[in-house]
């Protein structure tokens, strides 16, 4: 189904973005159970509140990423070998590079060589990136690159074939389940060549309280985070969804390290999409976004498990968080393809 557009986009590929979302959303709701992509969370209003969300006392893993980033940037240097031979930095899922613009500050007063490739699906974000960077870092050789994490991987590679380091921070790992953070790593694996580094972020498990009021704030932002997509909906795909008929659910089972985020329906209701009718029983649920915790022991099964072997690894200083550096594993070479 395509989405009857009420004017020409300006692009061919904002026509194809749309009913790519459109696409997604009718399939996850017409699932059952029904679920949503939580990478859809990201327009203008949902970059906004998930700004608020970092802020939030609560809502620890920002502040100790943020923590590896600013006082153990030259580690993190030095086990990029960021003094090495010249690399493109390139950054899934960018957002506003709070946490990576302590160490592109670091490699540019280094006179590393180098330049900044931040990746995002958010046109906003990295238009307000871009902006920020200029005035804080002039000097810095950047590249934004808007669209989908592969898609654009493959564009940088084909744009330089310098040597690439990824940067896949945030506990984005965790937004994945088992087995799409295994594909996710493959073909990480696929798009890379031997020298080059991966550095992925993720959160640890710990006291489970601390972790489910991290998405289960009394405030009420993260509630209104995931709501936003349904309005998001709303105004991108003719949706009639009324978000007070929904409620924002989280759990969080410190055995497997996965917490769930789900909005549940209040009412027996009708939702219309694009002309599709979705009906929604009383207290049925959209699965919205699962955060995964994990052990270190995870952490190495899923690197050697996707051809990759830890190189490296940093943690915040409460250790809670912890910042993992990969290769390629020669010797799983033939086993993953190249």
């Amino acid at each position: 189904m395509s989405l009857p557009l009420t004017e020409e986009p300006e692009t061919v590929h904002e026509s194809d973005q749309l009913n790519h979302f459109l696409e997604d959303v009718l399939t996850g709701l017409r699932s059952n159970p029904k679920h949503l992509s939580s990478k859809y969370f990201y327009d203008k209003t949902g970059d906004g509140l998930f700004q608020k969300i970092m802020a939030m006392p609560e809502y620890y893993l920002t502040r100790c990423e943020l923590d590896i980033f600013r006082n153990k940037t030259e580690d993190l240097a030095h086990l990029i070998n960021a003094y090495g031979s010249p690399f493109d930095l390139i950054e899934l899922g960018a957002g506003d590079a709070m946490k990576s613009t302590f160490l592109l500050r670091h490699l540019t007063e280094k006179g590393a060589d180098f330049t900044y490739m931040p990746i995002d699906i958010s046109g906003n974000i990295l238009s307000v990136l871009e902006e920020n960077l200029n005035k804080e870092l002039p000097e810095l050789n950047m590249i934004p690159l808007e669209g989908e994490y592969f898609e654009m991987l493959k564009k940088a590679s084909a744009m330089s074939s310098r040597r690439k380091v990824i940067l896949f921070l945030g506990g984005n790992i965790g937004n994945m389940s088992s087995q799409e953070a295994e594909g996710f790593c493959r073909e990480l694996h696929h798009l890379s060549d031997p020298e080059d580094i991966l550095l992925v972020g993720f959160d640890l498990k710990k006291n489970p309280h601390t972790v489910l009021n991290a998405y289960n704030d009394p405030s009420g932002i993260t509630a209104a985070f995931n709501l936003n997509l349904l309005s998001r909906i709303n105004r991108e795909l003719e949706g009639n969804f009324n978000p007070d008929y929904f409620q924002h659910y989280a759990t969080y089972d410190p055995v497997s390290g996965s917490c769930r985020s789900f909005l549940v329906s209040l009412v027996k209701q009708e939702v219309v999409i694009a002309g599709e009718k979705i009906m929604f029983e009383e207290n049925e649920i959209i699965d919205m976004e699962v955060s995964q915790k994990f052990s270190m022991d995870e952490i190495h099964h899923l690197a050697e498990h996707t051809g990759f072997k830890v190189a490296g690894e940093i943690k915040d200083s409460k250790n809670w968080f912890v910042d993992s550096i990969w290769k390629k594993d020669h010797l799983k070479t033939d086993v993953y393809g190249n």
